[in-house]
């Protein structure tokens, strides 16, 4: 048997207030956030052959000696960190444990993932599927962190969710089409990993996921404000969320993309994802009174 087992099962028996909870899980999902961004850095610096060996950095070196060879370790090291909290939420997340287990379990799955994307010189494909895993990890904590606040049955239209969903989908391929721009504009995670597709194909299918998300977001903003519902907060968070999003883009695209400023982008982005899907849930699943 394992010897950490027991004592997992006494942290399993332990016990802490709804408030500690809810506190953890916020901080779950805000490291989860950090994650993306701390990932994106990597990449857009072109560090993401800093270290090419792994756990370490090199071969009977552990620790790292260079600009990028410090990016990808801090990354790494952030990342431990970040599977350590989803570990102790795994373990206080009574009654839904099994959500805080796939948490855990995806975000545990991102190291041997990163060891592969290492070993295969950044393979584009690689890194795409990283990104993904790291966007559902996410989508979960979301759900888990506004779970332990207790929620109730919806009592709206059976409409107003659906398209709610609609908004999601559209959000889901907004999110892989920009990593897609990303993957296929200057900043490819370094110089000698090729680029995933097309800058132009990427974009066009990007903008048109826009427009598809900004119809089914605004029919649901207008209706929510019309009756008054309690969702409204949060489609307003996701309103000003957005602005700040579309006005990054526009300037990165008109100032030629630089890698700072695609950083920015992809961490807002990230954060967006995080207002879409604590904003569809509450459609599904508003707080409880």
């Amino acid at each position: 048997m394992d010897a950490s087992a027991p004592q997992l099962a006494r942290l399993r028996g332990f016990s802490v207030s709804a408030q500690a909870l809810r506190r953890l899980t916020t901080a779950n999902a805000v490291m989860l956030v950090l994650i993306v961004a701390t990932g994106a850095t990597v990449r857009l610096t072109g560090s993401g052959l800093g270290c090419e060996h792994w756990p370490g950095c090199e071969p009977h070196h552990f620790q790292p000696k260079s600009f990028h060879s410090y990016i990808e370790f801090s990354n790494r090291v952030f990342a431990f960190f970040t599977i350590v909290v989803t570990l102790l939420t795994w373990a206080l997340a009574r009654g839904r444990r099994r959500l805080a287990f796939a948490i855990f379990l995806g975000t545990l799955l991102q190291a041997p993932l990163g060891a592969l994307t290492v070993h295969f010189g950044l393979n584009p494909w690689l890194v795409l599927s990283h990104f993904l895993l790291s966007v559902v990890v996410l989508t979960l904590g979301v759900v888990l962190a506004l779970e332990v606040r207790g929620r109730e049955r919806t009592r709206l239209p059976a409409w107003v969710p659906r398209l709610g969903l609609l908004v999601a989908a559209a959000g889901a391929v907004l999110v892989v089409s920009g990593t897609l721009a990303t993957a296929a504009g200057p900043h490819p995670g370094s110089t000698v990993v090729r680029r995933l597709w097309s800058f132009e194909p990427a974009v066009y299918w990007h903008v048109r996921a826009t427009a598809v998300f900004g119809i089914a977001f605004l029919v649901l903003l207008v209706w929510l404000v019309r009756h008054g519902a309690p969702q409204v907060r949060g489609a307003l968070v996701l309103l000003g969320l957005l602005g700040v999003q579309m006005a990054i883009g526009e300037t990165q695209y008109r100032t030629h993309l630089p890698w700072w400023l695609v950083l920015v982008h992809v961490a807002t982005a990230v954060t967006v994802w995080a207002a879409i899907t604590a904003f569809v849930y509450s459609l599904w699943r508003p707080a409880a009174a």
